[in-house]
Parts: structure tokens; C-alpha cells; sequence
């Protein structure tokens, strides 16, 4: 089954089978809304789980946060991957990069000195 919508712009059809097109994360605002419908708050389910407010649960919202997915998946009684499927591979495993930040090389220095202009002692003053 193929799943027709109309571009506004040159008003050709778009004819990608539904399969096909790549699924979207959750907006933050239904997860919510799932969240409340199921009886929790952010604030109620991160202090179940041991956190002093809601705001570690909130940070899934901004970036890949696994533990934070996961409590809030179990409360929907979802799996992770069907709430955030672009941090997720088709095998269920996270998508994200594990393990120590890559060396740099050595002659890499991660903060350069900075030269700085002494000023000229007859001028300081002398404004």
C-alpha cells in the first residue's frame, strides 16, 4: 500500500510505500501526554526511581539519555526504540558511540598558551 501526499510546493505526489519511510521520534509533548495518561508525571516517575526531581527524565528529551529512556519506556509499558527509533538499530541495541574519547594526537595541545601584549608602562597612565 502506497501512501500519497502532495508536495505544496511543485505539487507532485510523494509515492514512498509507508514501510519505506523512515520512522519519526516521539515529540517530547506526547510522550508527556502518553506519560499523564498512564497516571505518572515526569516529577512522580523520576522520584519512583530514586531522582529528587523530574529533571534527569527531561534530559532524554534533549539528547540520547539510555536509563532515562528506559524508565520512561517501562512506564508506558513500551521499549525504548518504538518512543526514540533514530537512537536505536534495527536490533534493538543503541545507535551511540561507547567508550573513551578518541586520542588525540600528541602534538595536539588541548589548551594553546596565549600570548598576551604586555602593555607599555609609560602609556597606562597617561590617559
Amino acid at each position: 500500500m502506497t501512501k500519497k501526499t502532495s508536495d505544496k510546493k511543485t505539487g507532485q505526489g510523494n509515492r514512498l510505500p509507508v514501510q519505506d519511510q523512515p520512522a519519526k521520534d516521539w515529540h517530547w509533548k506526547d510522550v508527556l501526554v502518553a506519560l499523564h495518561k498512564a497516571g505518572w508525571s515526569l516529577r512522580q516517575l523520576a522520584i519512583a526511581h530514586g531522582y529528587d526531581d523530574g529533571a534527569p527524565l527531561g534530559e532524554a528529551a534533549r539528547r540520547p539519555f539510555p536509563k532515562a529512556e528506559g524508565i520512561i519506556a517501562n512506564a508506558l509499558n513500551l521499549q525504548p526504540q518504538v518512543i526514540w527509533p533514530s537512537r536505536y538499530d534495527t536490533s534493538g541495541a543503541p545507535n551511540r558511540r561507547r567508550g573513551p574519547a578518541p586520542r588525540r594526537p600528541d602534538h595536539f595541545q588541548a589548551n594553546p598558551i596565549r600570548i598576551t601584549h604586555k602593555r607599555n608602562p609609560q602609556t597606562v597612565g597617561a590617559r
